[in-house]
């Protein structure tokens, strides 16, 4: 089991002391430092502070942990914990594993932590295959482990804190954000279209104005992505 370097940032002393005392139930959880704003996390994590996982609070002073994602440039796994449920959207958008509402349970923490564990160890998987060539990733749905060849794979939509797989011959939903999944995918043959799909450019029917056609699926594309999905295909 690998060790995970924890990073806890509330401004809620008592919501730090919770988490900690859930990481220490888990033995491959270190807590290596807490911080009580986002600032004081910046500074940890710019002294070369080794962090894997931030547990990361939204609502605090000064520079909310939205924004604070979007000042690291290459953020560790991140796990939010809110009291609020309307910036759930948003922080899966930034690639966060999961987020937690307050007051969270420690069956829904190690939830949690589970997926940040299976998303480390696919991307290692997917490391492995990439530099042995491989063709297909393994993901794990409905207590099943697939074999996926990526050219089986026509598209990929985000589906709350799931992904919908949709391949030539069936549909899996496994528990894994979204951008969780995307970075186990081939950059040259897969293409971001919209911030819910991303599409096998070799399974492109056609495309009509804001419209792609994989299979029979109408999928739009997201006008904060056009541009670059055509350059992609050549077009720009």
């Amino acid at each position: 089991m690998m060790l995970l370097n924890c990073l806890i940032v509330d401004d809620e002393p008592i919501a730090r002391a919770i988490l900690v005392r859930y990481c220490q139930q888990l033995s491959y959880l270190k807590v290596v430092a807490e911080a009580g704003n986002a600032l004081e996390a910046k500074a940890l994590l710019q002294k070369g502070e080794p962090v894997d996982l931030i547990f990361l609070d939204i609502n605090m002073p000064v520079l909310d942990g939205l924004s604070f994602l979007k000042t690291l440039r290459q953020p560790p796994e991140v796990i939010f914990t809110t009291a609020y449920r309307e910036y759930a959207l948003d922080a899966f958008d930034l690639a966060a594993t999961d987020y937690l509402l307050k007051p969270i349970s420690l069956e829904r923490f190690i939830v949690a932590v589970d997926k940040v564990l299976a998303k480390r160890q696919q991307v290692s998987v997917q490391d492995g295959a990439e530099a042995g060539g491989e063709n297909y990733l393994f993901i794990k749905s409905d207590g099943k482990i697939f074999r996926i060849l990526f050219d089986e794979i026509l598209y990929a939509e985000a589906s709350g804190n799931y992904t919908r797989i949709a391949m030539v011959s069936q549909t899996l939903l496994p528990s894994m954000a979204f951008s969780a999944f995307e970075e186990l995918l081939p950059v040259t043959q897969f293409i971001r279209v919209h911030r819910s799909f991303i599409v096998n450019k070799s399974k492109i029917q056609h495309i009509e104005g804001n419209r792609v056609f994989v299979g029979e699926k109408e999928i739009p594309i997201g006008l904060n992505y056009k541009e670059e999905f055509l350059k992609k295909l050549g077009m720009r």
